[in-house]
């Protein structure tokens, strides 16, 4: 069973990073994915696969949410520049799509990595609500 509050708290928390991340581009990025996964499979518990999942569903969700943002930034680019802009966002857009899959994957990959790493280190946990097994 998915421990929603596990996910949304790695998606935030790989959003905060991400943002302050900016600072270093690629580096910050990464260790966001990273912290958001680990932090997610960590409150999630149960072990490797349970990690992996909650990892991978908080770092694709991020990916998801980064990927509308930057659409929707390119939209509104385009809105502002009248109609030879809404032409050039028009055709940028499966340039955007294809972008926004991609840091999804990226993002989903290494937040799955490390939410399997955060499982394994709180295997003892039942991954049900962050409640213990006992």
């Amino acid at each position: 069973m998915t421990n929603w509050r596990a996910v949304f708290i790695g998606f935030l928390l790989a959003t905060v990073f991400g943002i302050v991340g900016l600072v270093i581009p690629g580096i910050g990025q990464l260790a966001a994915g990273l912290i958001g996964g680990f932090v997610a499979g960590y409150m999630a518990g149960g072990g490797l696969g349970s990690g992996l999942w909650h990892g991978l569903l908080a770092g694709s969700l991020g990916g998801i949410i980064g990927g509308l943002l930057i659409g929707v930034a390119v939209g509104l680019a385009g809105l502002a520049l009248g109609p030879v802009g809404g032409a050039i966002s028009g055709a940028a857009g499966l340039g955007i799509l294809a972008l926004a899959v991609g840091i999804s994957l990226v993002m989903a990959i290494e937040s799955a990595v490390a939410g399997a790493i955060g499982g394994m280190l709180n295997s003892g946990r039942s991954g049900r609500g962050g409640r213990n097994a006992y």
